[in-house]
């Protein structure tokens, strides 16, 4: 049987390679979505878990993580609540170096468990506000090492020192004084962020639920998946892969089954010879099904090599790698090739039932 299926798929070579690469892109579009959705969890956990913090608290109800703003003096309260050891602002401005606007900018206290747990590799820390501490992966790609100067567009900084936080996109930054980055986000005793450490014992959950009845307007997040509740985009990334993946079904399943009428319209009197020397109708139907599933696999093949280039080559155009990274999972790609299987299924039921229907006399005459 699948000597018949292979013959065919190559005797139409132009109609296989067309709807292999119609599903191939659906393919890719859910692969590179699902990817950059992972991607954006990944890195909102860097920017939660800052310095070992356990919680982090953002303005509710903005777009993304960066725009949220949250005034300094809430520290000294957060301080004193149940469960929290230590509490510390953080200001993050991105857009600040030319030619590379995902790079990102940190306010810190020096004195902060934030600027404690950065490991110098080189130099010392900020004390001064015209200094600046970079991450390794920054110094390395801007060629700058301690005596250097960092040109940011608010003016220039003397590189004195060189860490490494282990958080990929800290790495790709920069950190400065808190109140020299709260001018630059144009927000003076506003902070981005209030990353928290918790007492031994406390529970994570528990603690962000208390702080936000605490403090209204505000969202404790202590886990990646909880991304989405403060960020908008994260949220619509993932609203537009359901939407992709709908959509792949509809216009990979419709593509599916114009081809396998194609070629079952083609071949009715050759499924017609079949019936004639015995072959059963549910096996001619599992012959139609198979050529679909074998045309929508090769598809998915193809998409999922699409999407992973497409994932990488998306966040390099804009120059967003600093921000977010694709993280392509084994369980994304299972469920693109699964949507894959689907498309082929659903387009081939149709043809499969048309053929269970002829007779030898109707199809031979």
């Amino acid at each position: 049987m699948w000597h018949l299926i292979l013959v065919d798929l190559r005797r139409h070579a132009a109609r296989t390679v067309l709807t292999s690469l119609g599903i191939a892109l659906g393919v890719a579009t859910i692969v590179a979505l699902l990817a950059l959705s992972s991607g954006i969890d990944r890195s909102a956990a860097g920017l939660i878990n800052l310095g070992g913090a356990e919680l982090g608290m953002f303005q509710a109800g903005v777009g993304e993580l960066t725009a949220s703003s949250l005034p300094e003096s809430l520290v000294p309260r957060v301080r004193r609540r149940p469960g929290v050891r230590d509490a510390t602002p953080i200001a993050v401005a991105t857009g600040e170096l030319p030619r590379r606007p995902a790079f990102l900018v940190f306010g810190v206290e020096p004195a902060s468990f934030v600027y404690r747990s950065l490991v110098f590799v080189a130099g010392r820390g900020a004390r001064g506000p015209r200094e600046a501490v970079l991450g390794d992966a920054a110094a390395s790609a801007l060629k700058l090492d301690v005596g250097g100067d960092l040109r940011l567009s608010v003016g220039t900084f003397r590189v004195v020192g060189i860490y490494h936080a282990g958080v990929p996109f800290e790495d790709q930054g920069a950190a400065l004084p808190l109140r020299v980055v709260e001018r630059i986000r144009g927000r003076p005793g506003d902070a981005t962020t209030i990353a928290v450490k918790l007492e031994r014992g406390a529970h994570a959950t528990a603690v962000g639920e208390q702080l936000g009845h605490a403090f209204p307007g505000t969202i404790s997040i202590s886990q990646p998946g909880q991304v989405a509740r403060v960020d908008t985009n994260s949220l619509l990334i993932r609203k537009a892969a359901r939407l992709f993946v709908a959509l792949a079904l509809i216009i990979g399943g419709i593509a599916v089954m114009n081809t396998m009428l194609m070629a079952v319209f083609g071949r009715a009197g050759e499924f017609a010879l079949l019936l004639a020397v015995g072959w059963p109708r549910w096996r001619l139907a599992q012959l139609v099904l198979g050529e679909g599933l074998l045309l929508s696999f090769a598809g998915a093949l193809v998409g999922v090599v699409l999407g992973i280039a497409g994932g990488e080559l998306l966040v390099q155009a804009f120059d967003a790698s600093a921000l977010v990274s694709p993280h392509f999972e084994a369980w994304g790609l299972a469920r693109a090739i699964i949507v894959a299987a689907a498309m082929g299924t659903l387009g081939s039921l149709y043809p499969a039932w048309w053929v269970t229907r002829l007779t030898p006399a109707r199809a031979l005459g």
